[in-house]
């Protein structure tokens, strides 16, 4: 029995062959009628040559996410297909298998669409961003405890990106037993988090990495804003005299000050707070510090959003310039997809210009190996981490 085919413009053909693995619902040119939520179906462009496999989406206006580039009579997507392209997420990560946390599927980039997992100690958490994910992810939890070894895989669709898709947000264990309140560590530190409770999958694995290069680099008197879990202040507490955490989100700032017990350092003070109010008090006061880390949670989910998103960003690193000693550090941050590097580039350097501060770019940094980035999807690039030092 052939697979029902879905017929694209030859524009958003050529898109899909220049790796966009997108299609808009404008784009479709037919889509046959009364297909299940997450539906796998055959693509073709204007012209009836293939595109490949996708998966449809009933309600989003992506409508498709390409799964294979081969059509179903050339490729069966069956529980062996799934199987095969998880572990191959898992051994691309194997440079990491010292770790205890770090993302095992990153969507797309993983050629597994709409499908986000984490790993934190003995647990996986789950994210599915797409109506072909949602369908499947009791069956990928399986599979994915047994290639883990894992515990316990939990379901975190609680995400704002689960409105863009028309689906409901939920929160509830998949596969296995066991605690939710984990352990794991970012280099020497160790951290608790819970699965089912806390922010995003449980935390923020993407800035890993730059939690520990802040860690060789910071020095002296530290600030460390938008802090959650103290990730950023934990590294730096080994590298910097004294760091004022600053968190606004009162259970975060508690877990930051669990965490920071649990590691027993005494250099830390973590403050419940709101950072801008903050940044503007130490700058009238004339506070001065070797250290500032910026990191907000994004602030362009959307587009509209974006004019917005950059006085913020810019007020935040003028008043982080402004606090700064002469050779002191910056790591300021944006994970605002929407944002492009080069955009981010301009408002850090408007702001270092507008601070009268002149300023050294020491590293532009993103995510780890763990969060790859597809060429054709700009969006799998969305973290800039910059390491700037004032001159």
């Amino acid at each position: 029995m052939s697979a029902p085919v879905a017929r694209v413009s030859l524009k958003a053909a050529k898109s899909v062959r220049q790796g966009y693995p997108w299609v808009w619902r404008q784009e479709l040119e037919v889509l046959p009628p009364g297909l299940p939520p997450g539906a796998l179906i055959d693509v073709v462009d204007a012209q009836q040559n293939a595109l490949g496999q996708a998966f449809v989406a009933t309600r989003s206006p992506l409508a498709l996410r390409f799964v294979s580039r081969k059509l179903a009579a050339e490729e069966r997507v069956d529980d062996a297909f799934w199987k095969r392209r998880l572990k191959l997420a898992l051994e691309r990560r194997s440079s990491l298998s010292k770790r205890d946390a770090y993302r095992v599927v990153h969507s797309e980039a993983d050629l597994i669409p709409g499908l986000i997992v984490d790993r934190y100690g003995p647990a996986l958490t789950l994210q599915t961003l797409s109506e072909g994910a949602d369908a499947r992810k009791a069956r990928w939890a399986e599979q994915l405890r047994e290639l883990t070894g894992a515990a316990l895989v939990v379901c975190r669709d609680d995400a704002s990106g689960r409105d863009f898709e028309g689906l409901s947000r939920e929160t509830k264990v998949l596969s296995g037993a066991g605690p939710s309140l984990v352990r794991y560590h970012e280099g020497e530190a160790e951290l608790e988090l819970d699965v089912l409770a806390d922010s995003k999958t449980g935390s923020f694995l993407d800035q890993l990495d730059n939690h520990l290069r802040a860690g060789e680099l910071g020095r002296g008197r530290a600030l460390d804003t938008f802090s959650y879990h103290g990730g950023f202040a934990l590294a730096l507490a080994r590298s910097c005299a004294s760091v004022l955490s600053v968190e606004q989100d009162p259970d975060a700032a508690n877990r930051a000050r669990a965490n920071v017990a649990r590691n027993q350092y005494s250099n830390v003070e973590v403050q419940t707070a709101n950072a801008f109010d903050v940044l503007r008090a130490l700058s009238d006061r004339g506070e001065q510090f070797d250290t500032v880390v910026i990191d907000p949670p994004g602030l362009a989910k959307r587009s509209e959003g974006l004019a917005t998103a950059k006085r913020a960003y810019h007020e935040l690193n003028v008043r982080a310039f402004r606090l700064l000693k002469p050779e002191g550090l910056l790591v300021t941050c944006s994970c605002s997809g929407k944002l492009s590097r080069e955009a981010f580039d301009d408002v850090v350097l408007d702001a270092a210009a507008d601070a009268r501060r002149t300023v050294q770019v020491l590293e532009r940094r993103g995510a780890g190996l763990d969060h790859p980035v597809l060429p054709g999807l700009p969006e799998t690039e969305y973290l800039k981490a910059w390491f700037l030092r004032v001159l």
